[in-house]
């Protein structure tokens, strides 16, 4: 509407529905002005002729649909959806209303106008916009047109369908617009175009939200399935109608009114509610910048930290000057204490915990996290004393929705200067679409991943590596290399095995991350293996450097976890030896070299 283009129907002659408008039959009219004057597409190339468009669009706007049609086809359909589909409508009260009326859903698949139409009023027939494109055989445009169908040209602004929208309500007759612009088939519902505002603007009609869930799961193909099908309506809405074409910031405004009543019909039938709020589990560094970043993305985020007196401290100076200092913490953060958020009602909840904690912190949180919440984990290790990995391990005791891992180079700073590129890993489509939605919007580069397992196993991969290249390298250089690609090697041969996919190691998750890492001069994980390969005893290192390293409490766990399924773990046993204390820096370095050289002999 407004200049916005409407989507037409699939090329599946079953599929109709245009996503910007549905329309409905009032009292016939024959008043000049509805007639059409044929229009030539300027795009389109629809073998329909500019004078059959017309005929198709003066019969909508004289006649609606043909009645006798029409009531045959809801006789015989509404029973069918009741039973096959076990069809529920909710709010069909709102829908008993005078004159002409708009109803503004949301679009899932070809049966929604079915659906929505089957909840009005038997006294509201429906027409609805098809693509041109289903009207090119004419026996078959001329069913569509009386069953309400008239055709749009895909892809363009068409006036013409516009026209016909609103006359349709002016006569008395109701209108059905989908104002996302297309159908969005899974997931949330998508951001509303305009068009639905200048349409309430234009007529003064009522306008009902509506919304319909499960016909997006209905069709596989060209099978029909028996899917629950459900439909709820909202309060009807008015407008003022306004004597001139509204402007488009007019329009726009009485959208953002009506979309959101839309948003609560879409999540009373059970439907997956957009990102809003979120909590970050963990004040430090990494923890700070992904609140930030949440908050960038549009979300109401709390920052919770382990005690008071550190929530009072980051409140009062609005930045993290321990972890992050000069990155401002955006007003829509509230920074608490963990035992002051509330989880239940989050649509996120974000755990920036290390490998080490991440046990403790599930069992303080893990009941209080609501089912319709997602978890996001930044945890880059495994978690003890099985070695599971941390979606693994946060799954079996978490009741979410689903849960994400994020990897790549994840270095704080650079991630909220907008210069950063992550991976979003999850096997939930939705969760990969919304999250990742947030993190485009701000200003990150988020490479999207089913491969959880991948990202996870690269994460602790790159830690294991980096603190195996530094701890050998006051050997030389070479040594180091050789460190870094044994251990590597046996991270992946091992993730492998576990089910991931090996190219995920040689993408942004993998190498990416781990040469990041190794070459980061501030880097924990690389300061670890520093002091490690001077001598230093693993446990005074996390004191030293101010924070965990995740790779000293992977490694032993990656060791054992690569020993138990099989595999080549060489290097990784001697450098879980080598923390543990149990040989010398020298020794070690000693044994890679030799394994290197049994390797190259094979």
């Amino acid at each position: 509407m407004d200049g916005v283009p409407l989507e037409p129907a699939d090329t599946q002659s079953a599929e109709l529905i245009s996503s910007a408008l549905v329309g409905a039959r009032g009292t016939p009219s024959t008043a000049p002005s509805n007639r059409v004057t044929p229009v030539t597409p300027p795009c389109s190339t629809s073998q329909v002729t500019p004078d059959r468009l017309a005929a198709y669009h003066d019969y909508t706007r004289r006649h609606g649909v043909n009645p006798v049609l029409y009531l045959l086809a809801r006789v015989l359909m509404t029973p069918f959806f009741l039973v096959y589909f076990r069809y529920a409508r909710t709010g069909r009260e709102y829908g008993r209303v005078d004159g002409g009326l708009i109803v503004a859903a949301n679009h899932r698949s070809f049966l929604d106008p079915f659906a929505i139409g089957g909840t009005l009023p038997w006294r509201r027939p429906m027409n609805y916009v098809a693509k041109v494109e289903l009207f090119e055989r004419r026996w078959q445009g001329w069913v569509l047109s009386r069953l309400g169908a008239f055709p749009i040209r895909r892809g363009e602004s068409d006036e013409e369908s516009m026209e016909t929208a609103r006359l349709v309500v002016e006569r008395g007759g109701t209108v059905c617009i989908f104002p996302e612009g297309t159908r969005i088939r899974s997931g949330s519902l998508a951001e509303p175009h305009r068009g639905v505002g200048r349409l309430a603007l234009q007529t003064g009609a009522p306008v009902i939200p509506a919304a319909v869930l499960g016909t997006e799961a209905v069709r596989r193909g060209w099978r029909i399935r028996p899917h629950k099908i459900k439909v709820r309506l909202g309060r009807a809405m008015t407008f003022p109608q306004v004597s001139s074409d509204p402007s488009r910031g007019l329009a726009a405004t009485v959208t953002d009114r009506i979309w959101p009543n839309v948003e609560l019909q879409w999540e009373d039938l059970g439907g997956l509610p957009p990102m809003r709020r979120a909590a970050v589990i963990g004040a430090g560094s990494w923890g700070t910048a992904v609140a930030v970043l949440l908050a960038r993305g549009g979300l109401e985020v709390q920052l919770a930290t382990r005690t008071a007196a550190q929530a009072e401290e980051l409140d009062d100076a609005r930045e993290n000057r321990r972890y992050l200092p000069g990155v401002r913490l955006p007003d829509s953060i509230r920074v608490l204490q963990t035992s002051e958020v509330e989880l239940a009602g989050l649509d996120l909840v974000c755990l920036a915990i290390p490998s080490g904690s991440l046990p403790q912190a599930v069992g303080a949180i893990g009941d209080r996290v609501g089912a319709r919440s997602a978890v996001l984990l930044l945890t880059k290790g495994l978690i003890a004393p099985l070695g599971q990995l941390p979606a693994t391990y946060v799954g079996e005791r978490v009741r979410a929705r689903a849960i994400a891992c994020l990897g790549g180079p994840a270095h704080a700073r650079e991630a909220v200067s907008g210069s950063a590129a992550l991976v979003l890993g999850s096997d939930d489509d939705d969760l990969r679409n919304q999250l990742g939605g947030v993190f485009d919007r701000a200003g990150l580069v988020c490479e999207r991943s089913r491969d959880v397992v991948g990202v996870e196993m690269a994460g602790a991969a790159k830690n294991a590596a980096a603190l195996a290249a530094a701890a050998a390298e006051p050997h030389g250089l070479n040594a180091a290399g050789i460190a870094a690609a044994q251990v590597w090697r046996e991270c992946i041969e091992h993730a492998t095995e576990c089910g991931a996919d090996p190219a995920t190691f040689s993408g942004l998750a993998g190498v990416g991350d781990l040469t990041a890492t190794v070459i980061a001069p501030e880097g924990r994980n690389r300061r670890a293996g520093e002091l490690l390969g001077t001598g230093t005893p693993a446990g005074e290192i996390p004191g030293l450097i101010g924070q965990a390293s995740e790779g000293l409490d992977a490694v032993p766990l990656l060791a054992e976890a690569t020993s138990a399924t099989g595999g080549r773990s060489e290097a990784l046993a001697g450098l879980a030896a080598l923390i543990r204390g149990e040989i010398g820096a020298d020794a070690w370095v000693t044994q890679l070299r030799r394994v290197e050289r049994v390797r190259e002999a094979a």
